[in-house]
């Protein structure tokens, strides 16, 4: 009973920040690891877990969606699908001792970059530092990257498609849910197929997730976004010295 309660608290927390400020994998993965699941596997089942919130998420941004042309979506929404897997296989084939390995440093990473988001986005303007929209090399990494390891992928994306030059806010969340559940389906099918998603804490930590999605919904006017922000960095930090630690 205590392992579920921890699953559903970190679930429903993860769904609340996701659609308040994201980093809600800081939450998701390292309660799968703490109530026992190895880390490969609790990688695998987090990123299954927050995927709902992902596809709900891209919904809720669909008319945002339709003012990018069909043709650049559908070539993004591809090569997302390609990186996606190619990362879930990559982490199929990783030493489980080589993932436990650089786990400290992914989150340490995922928590540096979801830190200084803001800047990093004002540094791209301010340089006016562009690439080609909708290039597959950028998006093909993170899409690796995603597969391989959930952890910030969103703030990520929303780097490259500063650096491509977009600056509609609710377009850049749109494509960012959208090709973030892209990349989280594809990945998490591998991992179905490999037998390692826990699919009773799946379950409980996706349905908490979606009720967490739901009243972060309903409160995110009333909380601080950059008091949570900052919340959420010391706790990416925290996790990264456990982690560190534990090598």
């Amino acid at each position: 009973m205590q392992e579920y309660l921890v699953i559903a608290v970190a679930g429903f927390i993860a769904g609340a920040v996701n659609s308040i400020a994201g980093g809600g994998t800081f939450f998701t993965f390292p309660a799968l690891v703490w109530v026992g699941i190895p880390p490969i596997a609790a990688n695998a089942s987090s990123t299954l877990a927050v995927l709902p919130g992902y596809v709900s998420a891209a919904l809720g941004f669909r008319e945002d969606l339709h003012r990018i042309e069909p043709a650049q979506l559908a070539r993004a929404a591809l090569v997302a699908l390609a990186g996606g897997l190619s990362g879930g296989l990559l982490l199929l084939v990783s030493p489980a001792q080589l993932f436990a390995a650089i786990v400290p440093f992914l989150l340490l990473a995922a928590t540096l970059v979801f830190t200084f988001q803001d800047r990093i986005l004002a540094l791209i303007q301010r340089h006016d530092l562009h690439v080609a929209a909708f290039g597959i090399g950028g998006l093909a990494a993170v899409s690796v990257y995603g597969g391989y390891f959930n952890g910030g992928l969103g703030i990520i994306l929303l780097a490259l498609f500063s650096l491509w030059g977009m600056s509609d806010l609710a377009t850049m969340n749109g494509l960012k849910n959208l090709l973030s559940a892209v990349i989280s389906a594809i990945s998490a099918l591998a991992f179905i197929m490999a037998g390692l998603i826990h699919w009773p804490q799946v379950i409980v930590m996706a349905l908490a997730a979606i009720a967490g999605g739901y009243a972060g919904a309903r409160v995110s006017r009333k909380v601080s976004r950059q008091a949570l922000r900052l919340a959420i960095a010391l706790i990416g930090v925290s996790l990264s010295v456990i982690f560190f630690l534990r090598l």
